[in-house]
């Protein structure tokens, strides 16, 4: 959660979220559906976002579409909510594409550009025009000016102003997109072209309008669990940063809410830590000259539909979720597993793992949280049955993961260099290329790859800032064994 417009956002996000849930709990679920926007925003109410109540009122129409797990791009706005609702429950499996756009939402921002404000002096040196290297920039004799035909928007004559007269606007989903999947259509609003979208949902976090929005599969569990299925939960150690209260009282929270069993998925990355370490071991042998990792689920779509060519460098492994669904599955052949995610790119992974059956991300357990009225620091804790590592813990924190492989390295120290792409942006992309394409990487010899800045307590669908996230984990993970000790 970094600006207060996301926070706006997010709330609004989880208010939608959470009368669907009491919804799906009353006597009526398809009508109950239908008047939620009409109950946020009642005949004479304050319109706080819109030119308008209709308004305001269509775009929330929008957002429960979206909470019930629907795309936008699909709707034809003549299906009631009601019926939208029926749909959720007969559904069988989720929609693939874990985004969709808000178009009703979506301010159609103006093209990004890069011009010269009312600050330039019309200075004798001249360096911006120095600086650009398309001859995009000529003076006028009172101020420079920017031919936008020419300009490439690199920034070097914004770098080079010393009156910092050059501005450049942004669209802020385009921005934050760092394969650029996400652009404006014929009709000036955003479109998810989703032949290029990893579904890292850096957009979801940059729009400030909410437009871009995830999908929920909230309904498709909650449906399970009222029809009495054995529906299991496994939960990403990230949550231990996100929730007030320890991962002991996540049992009996998970309980109350219907779930049949609550696993871990630091016990898949105790088996990825092993994997990785091995992998990489055997490559070293082989002469290759890095090998990255393979737990981010964005980064592995990164590279199944942009970078192939690194392909031959990402580890074998698999990520801590495949493991832990594997050993679900064997345990409880007939369970429905829930994976409670941190971000939205494990829904992609899910589709293509038959062991992972629903994704619930962070903020999706939050509204359900708080629609059951459970507080989660009053639950009683409930002692563990099984047990994880300290740097299995320490997988979602950024290096978290090059410092597990390292703690269970058994070659010479000196043979494993790691080194950390914090946040898949336009510029990391390049340089994965780049190392792709020469077979090296001056910064060492394994990589960790994540998408989020700050790994995955830094996940998209958080509900605590990153730095009191970290510093739970830590506490958290400080509390198991390390597989340090083990190497001794």
């Amino acid at each position: 959660m970094s600006n207060t417009s996301e926070l706006d956002t997010r709330r609004l996000k989880r208010e939608v979220l959470v009368r669907i849930i009491k919804a799906f709990m009353s006597d009526n679920f398809e009508e109950n559906t239908r008047l939620i926007p009409y109950d946020m925003r009642p005949k004479g109410s304050e319109v706080p976002y819109r030119c308008c109540v209709y308004k305001e009122r269509a775009v929330l129409r929008s957002r429960v579409i979206a909470g019930l797990g629907f795309s936008m791009e699909e709707d034809d706005e003549r299906t009631l909510l009601s019926d939208f609702a029926k749909q959720a429950l007969a559904r069988k499996t989720p929609e693939p594409e874990p985004l969709t756009v808000l178009q009703n939402a979506c301010k159609g921002c103006p093209s990004s550009k890069v011009f010269v404000t009312e600050l330039c002096q019309n200075c004798v040196a001249k360096p911006c025009l120095k600086a650009c290297n398309f001859g995009a920039i000529s003076n006028n004799g009172k101020r420079s000016v920017i031919d936008s035909e020419k300009c490439k928007k690199c920034g070097l004559c914004m770098a080079a102003c010393p009156y910092h007269a050059i501005v450049k606007t942004v669209v802020p989903c385009e921005e934050a997109c760092p394969v650029g999947a996400i652009a404006k259509g014929e009709d000036g609003l955003a479109h998810i072209d989703k032949d290029k979208c990893i579904s890292c949902g850096k957009c979801v976090s940059a729009c400030p309008f909410g437009a871009t929005h995830a999908k929920s599969q909230v309904i498709d569990v909650l449906s399970k669990i009222k029809q009495g299925k054995e529906v299991i939960a496994m939960f990403a150690p990230a949550l231990v940063g996100h929730l007030p209260c320890s991962a002991e009282q996540f049992i009996e929270a998970f309980k109350k809410i219907g779930f049949s069993d609550v696993y871990e998925v630091a016990q898949g990355a105790d088996t990825t830590i092993q994997v990785e370490a091995h992998d990489f071991a055997e490559r070293l042998e082989q002469g290759a000259p890095f090998m990255t990792t393979s737990c981010c689920a964005a980064y592995n779509e990164l590279v199944k539909k942009h970078l192939p060519e690194i392909k031959p460098y990402v580890s074998d492994a698999h990520t801590p979720l495949y493991y832990t669904a594997e050993i679900v599955k064997k345990e409880h052949p007939n369970a429905e597993t829930v994976f409670i995610s941190p971000c939205f790119a494990k829904r992609k992974e899910a589709q293509d793992n038959p062991n992972v059956d629903n994704v619930l991300n962070f903020e999706e357990l939050g509204a359900i949280l708080i629609a059951f009225g459970i507080e989660v620091d009053t639950c009683e804790s409930k002692e563990y049955a099984f047990k994880s590592s300290k740097e299995a813990r320490d997988f979602p924190l950024s290096g978290g993961v090059a410092k597990a492989v390292q703690a269970a390295w058994k070659g010479n120290p000196d043979d494993l260099k790691p080194t950390v792409i914090n946040g898949l942006t336009k510029a990391t992309v390049r340089d994965l290329k780049m190392y792709a394409k020469t077979g090296k990487c001056p910064l060492g010899n394994l990589i960790e790859v994540m998408s989020c800045e700050g790994g995955c307590i830094a996940g998209n669908a958080g509900l605590n800032t990153v730095k009191m996230a970290l510093k739970k984990v830590t506490d958290y993970s400080a509390q198991s064994y390390s597989l340090k000790d083990d190497n001794k």
